[in-house]
């Protein structure tokens, strides 16, 4: 339960931040969209194909750009000047295999979202019991538990995370799509994907951070009065641990937990651009299909890189809104 206290404190600082505002505006359309991709997209994201009567890829609605063609011409083929015209049909434009850019981008916040909430939760799921213990016991304990994380530390997170995957492989998990199976947005995939192996890796990059926010926190709860009196009640530490310890180290958790969904979410969308992910359905994936394409096709790149901005400014706006409400040793400097 969120006490009234709590629920003030974020409405305040939520009423006086005009960012705040924004970043959740931008948060909730793109988990809306992600939720209802199948029923919002006009194409299934993998069928290719969709190109005008010259073979060259629509632009967005609303843009032109020019191109040649090969044209017989008194039994030799000379190159002529094309005009592609954008459609409704596709209001992004189309990607070089002839994908509809809209619905792929719609699919990809679906996979940047799972592996940023999953992956968050699995890194915190490790890192906050690890950094509790060691921060609560200290001594040749916490030595020895935060030397494991400094060595996490030493590796850069990106050739970290490639070398991981290069041991475990690449996978992906299908998870059946609720709206898809109930008929309500047929020829979409009946599966949403989720690059198991990518989200694994993440959280296995990322879990030192919240370890160490952890140990800072239980390092200063262990030395409190009510933790004190709580020993000369009787009661084991791992009580101690779970009653009391953790639940007051959530607040900068919770904060750290906010930015590092965006974080991770820049890491997948590495991944992907790389080649690692395991499926085609990701920004990431999106931005290394048009490189090849800036100079005539510049939307199947730019539109999924301005998805890529817009949710990573978003969450992290959010991240500011709740450090400001959660943690009243910081004034908000919210009123923008």
């Amino acid at each position: 339960m969120i006490s009234d206290r709590l629920k003030s404190s974020l409405k305040r600082e939520f009423d006086r931040s005009l960012m705040a505002k924004i970043g959740l505006s931008i948060a909730i359309v793109i988990i809306l969209v992600a939720t209802f991709a199948p029923i919002l997209a006009t194409h299934n994201p993998g069928t290719t194909g969709h190109f005008d009567d010259e073979g060259s890829s629509y632009p967005p609605i609303g843009s032109t750009y020019e191109t040649h063609t090969w044209e017989e011409s008194d039994g030799d083929r000379e190159r002529v000047p094309h005009t592609v015209e954008s459609t409704g049909e596709h209001v992004l434009g189309t990607n070089n295999l002839g994908q509809d850019v809209y619905s792929r981008v719609l699919y990809g916040a679906r996979t940047s979202l799972l592996v940023g909430l999953v992956g968050t939760g699995l890194a915190a799921a490790v890192g906050v019991p690890f950094g509790l213990v060691a921060g609560y016991f200290g001594g040749r304990t916490d030595d020895s538990m935060m030397r494991i994380a400094d060595i996490m530390l030493a590796f850069p997170s990106l050739v970290l995370a490639i070398a991981l995957i290069g041991v475990f492989g690449r996978s992906v998990q299908y998870i059946p799509d609720p709206i898809v199976m109930a008929g309500l947005a047929d020829g979409m995939p009946e599966y949403a994907v989720l690059p198991g192996t990518v989200t694994l890796v993440v959280a296995l990059v990322n879990w030192v951070w919240f370890a160490r926010v952890a140990r800072g926190e239980a390092l200063s709860i262990r030395n409190e009065e009510y933790v004190k009196a709580a020993k000369s009640l009787g009661a084991s530490n791992w009580t101690i641990l779970r009653k009391h310890v953790l639940p007051n180290s959530l607040t900068p958790i919770i904060v750290l937990a906010t930015i590092q969904v965006a974080a991770i979410i820049l890491l997948e969308s590495s991944l992907s651009y790389l080649g690692f992910s395991g499926t085609t359905l990701s920004w990431g994936y999106e931005i290394a299909q048009g490189q090849d394409y800036l100079r005539t096709a510049w939307w199947i790149s730019t539109i999924p890189g301005v998805a890529i901005v817009l949710a990573v400014i978003s969450i992290n706006l959010l991240g500011d809104w709740l450090r400001d409400a959660l943690d009243p040793n910081i004034e908000g400097e919210g009123g923008v």
